[in-house]
């Protein structure tokens, strides 16, 4: 039998994997979904009393594929955007991962537990905020549900007092803590929502719309906060909104779903690339310009007056540019990416240009398929 190999006469120990803040493996991924599905048998009627009646004794059903084998993984410290349109699954799956629904198929691990077992060792390093619902006491002062919830969590005193403070000056939240919950503004209540969230320190949030019914400002100062979140705590983070400056400025990597399957998975930068390789050209003209042929240079989106706007391949921008420029009196040319909003939209429309792209490589790609699994 071979010896093991030695280094100055003593065996060579195999070194351990890094180990995160959670005592995981930071190879291994916080969260790791598998083929996870979830439908809903959903009661139907006409209108009118007599359907009512009706629907008492024979009750009809229908059933509705929420999400449809979804699969990915996301990684520690990682901010994942996971964006879609209303219905898309979004919510269903975050409400699986949290523990709040039971799947009709597949497989779920986070931080190394099946959520929908409840366990209270997991319950305590998660978090997930709904911007459409509230854990906040309805008659009570904001600062009892802190309270509650702190002791829900057997939070220690001293975090607990060094968290709050620490959430109330970022929050702005003092001249609010002492007044009833029912009667705080929308953007008041969110902002104690994500306090209450915080309180106990998770390792992993779930954030459904977290700066819904919030200003300008303070949805910047609350996404600066997920950031360094992230960076001090090694928060693993699943994001969902509607405004596409929190994903933007949060997001490396985006999942896209709708109608409860996946479109896309990868890096947010390459989704143009992916689903909408042209750019926008747009050309300010210094004099009136008749009978000039644009629509031959490529896609008009928009022509008004010495102002119009071309979409073409990407591939082909800088000769039409030239060729532009030559052509025209032109005033000022830019060349510009889609916008986000435009991208992803595309995505929900051209399902099958998505199914059609070509396949990612096992390695570290992206992926782009009505219906795939995930991220290879």
């Amino acid at each position: 039998m071979t010896p093991p190999a030695t280094h100055r006469g003593h065996p060579r120990a195999h070194s351990p994997p890094p180990i995160g803040p959670d005592n995981m493996p930071l190879s291994m991924p916080q969260i790791a979904v598998n083929q996870l599905s979830k439908s809903f048998k959903v009661a139907e009627r006409e209108g009118g009393f007599m359907p009512a009646v009706r629907s008492v004794f024979r009750r009809k059903y229908k059933q509705v594929q929420a999400v449809d084998a979804v699969s990915f993984t996301v990684e520690p410290a990682e901010i994942v955007g996971f964006l879609g349109p209303n219905g898309a699954g979004k919510t269903t799956t975050l409400k699986m991962l949290s523990g709040l629904l039971h799947p009709t198929g597949g497989t779920a691990t986070v931080l190394g537990h099946t959520p929908w077992r409840r366990e209270a060792a997991y319950l305590q390093r998660i978090s997930m905020l709904m911007g459409q619902r509230s854990q906040l006491a309805w008659d009570l002062p904001a600062m009892d549900s802190f309270m509650v919830h702190a002791a829900v969590y057997r939070i220690p005193a001293a975090q607990y007092k060094s968290t709050l403070d620490e959430l109330v000056a970022l929050l702005e939240l003092e001249p609010v803590l002492k007044k009833q919950v029912r009667t705080l503004s929308l953007g008041e209540r969110m902002k104690c929502e994500i306090c209450v969230s915080l309180l106990h320190r998770p390792s992993v949030l779930f954030l459904d719309e977290p700066t819904i019914g919030v200003d300008i400002t303070m949805q910047a100062r609350i996404r600066e906060f997920i950031r360094a979140y992230n960076r001090e705590h090694g928060a693993t983070i699943i994001l969902t909104s509607h405004y596409m400056a929190d994903v933007t400025a949060l997001c490396k990597r985006i999942i896209v779903i709708d109608h409860g399957r996946i479109l896309f998975d990868g890096e947010l930068e390459r989704l143009s690339d992916r689903l909408a390789p042209f750019k926008v050209i747009k050309i300010d003209l210094s004099a009136d310009v008749t009978n000039y042929d644009f629509a031959a240079r490529g896609e008009v989106l928009s022509s008004t007056g010495r102002k119009v706007e071309l979409r073409v391949p990407k591939g082909s921008a800088a000769a039409v540019t030239t060729r532009l420029l030559s052509d025209l009196p032109v005033l000022d040319l830019t060349i510009e990416d889609p916008p986000i909003e435009d991208v992803i939209g595309r995505a929900f429309l051209d399902k099958s240009a998505a199914g059609s792209a070509p396949a990612a490589s096992p390695s570290n790609s992206d992926t782009v398929a009505a219906g795939a699994g995930g991220r290879t």
